[in-house]
């Protein structure tokens, strides 16, 4: 099934979802799906808030429909900020939007880059190369952008301000970590922030430790206090 398709077909399962809440049975006559009279017995109130994410013209229509907060991975702020321009001309109606970054922090700037390098010398150049043919073959535009942002190198993965790249090496999805001081990473958030970012999913590698140290230590530390964060698992 083509990219396409499948933003289509997640376009009709969320329609269906946002119907069911309401109690009562309802039909459904889609292209990918068939409902007969159904969803629930009775009401369970509204329906919840869905996170959804996607860079493909498809998946932007789906997003403009349904998402009650748009989802962007990291990238350098104004890419962000175009891409929320974008967005939010194509919903027409108030829509959160949120951004999907790991984050590596420590005290003193330096002691977050070598947690960085050491992530990056574990990758090994044959395990780079496997992903990024694994990557190449696929026909995300979100799963693209990221790949540029590095272009399967090692080099340069420094790609904007506090902005690292090296995770999209090995990892399918969200590929840009945010690496820094406690300060500079909360001046990062507070960028990301200025430029419409409403909520953050951040995650790292110890995750627990990593979580702890961004609440406790970045958080507090940005212009509103303490952003609207939701602490991600491995994902």
């Amino acid at each position: 099934m083509g990219r396409d398709a499948r933003d289509a077909r997640t376009g009709e399962f969320l329609q269906m979802l946002r119907s069911s809440p309401a109690g009562g049975p309802f039909d459904f006559h889609g292209e990918h799906y068939r409902v007969e009279r159904g969803g629930l017995r009775a009401p369970a109130g509204p329906a919840p808030p869905i996170y959804f994410g996607g860079a493909s013209p498809a998946a932007l229509e789906v997003d403009a429909r349904h998402a009650g907060a748009y989802l962007l991975w990291g990238e350098p702020v104004p890419a962000v900020a175009a891409r929320i321009v974008r967005f939010k001309n194509e919903a027409g109606r108030p829509v959160r939007i949120g951004l999907r970054v790991h984050v590596i922090t420590q005290a003193i700037a330096d002691e977050a880059w070598a947690e960085a390098a050491r992530l990056l010398a574990g990758m090994s150049p044959k395990r780079i190369a496997a992903t990024q043919t694994r990557f190449a073959r696929m026909d995300s535009v979100g799963q693209a952008r990221m790949a540029r942002l590095h272009g399967g190198s090692t080099d340069g993965l420094t790609v904007a301000l506090n902005l690292w790249a090296g995770v999209g090496l090995v990892r399918e999805g969200a590929g840009t970590a945010l690496v820094g001081s406690y300060d500079e990473a909360a001046a990062r958030l507070d960028d990301h922030a200025a430029a419409g970012v409403d909520e953050f999913v951040l995650s790292a590698w110890p995750h627990l430790e990593e979580a702890s140290r961004a609440g406790r230590h970045v958080l507090s530390r940005t212009r509103a206090g303490a952003l609207t964060a939701v602490s991600a698992g491995k994902r």
